[in-house]
């Protein structure tokens, strides 16, 4: 019976730390936009945004990638020889990326916190895809437990990023039109 509750709070952490994921940059392509607003609107968004992407990145997002991990490990102890099957291990491998992924948004988020701009919106609607192809890569791995299948999803994986690109691409035509 404990088992299944750690595996709901490592589940329940998992969806808080997307959510801040996803949250997060969508607040950097807002605080990058506000830099290039005139000097009395940004001396008003930037602090609120600021405030916004540093109460959702320190109370919600880090502890939630760390709680995520924390679990993580409980349910491996849990379940010792998953480790061992090769769908486990790429999955692993996603999770890591996703880790990578979260310290490069530390990064950018302590950047915009001092007021530099690196990257531009677009970029950062980019960059925001990544966690999307690192969620589908994750969960269709542990659900479908196979590598042969993850070939599949490697190509649907390759043909939802390019969607997202188009995506990106049409709304941002969009967006220099309005």
């Amino acid at each position: 019976m404990a088992f299944e509750y750690v595996k709901a709070l490592h589940i329940i952490f998992i969806v808080t730390w997307f959510a801040g994921l996803f949250y997060i940059v969508r607040l950097f392509i807002y605080q990058v936009e506000c830099m290039e607003r005139p000097l009395a609107e940004r001396e008003i968004l930037k602090p609120q945004l600021d405030l916004m992407a540093r109460r959702l990145w320190y109370i919600i997002t880090w502890p939630s990638a760390v709680l995520t991990l924390i679990f993580g490990f409980w349910v491996l102890f849990y379940r010792w020889g998953y480790l061992q099957l090769p769908f486990m291990q790429a999955k692993l491998g996603f999770v890591v990326l996703l880790y990578a992924y979260h310290l490069k948004c530390h990064v950018i988020f302590k950047e915009l916190q001092e007021g530099a701009v690196k990257w531009t919106s677009t970029q950062l609607r980019i960059w925001n895809e990544a966690s999307t192809l690192l969620l589908f890569a994750i969960v269709f791995l542990i659900v479908l437990k196979s590598l042969v299948n993850m070939a599949w999803g490697i190509l649907v994986l390759i043909a939802l990023a390019a969607l997202l690109m188009l995506g990106i691409r049409v709304y941002k035509k969009v967006r220099e039109r309005n």
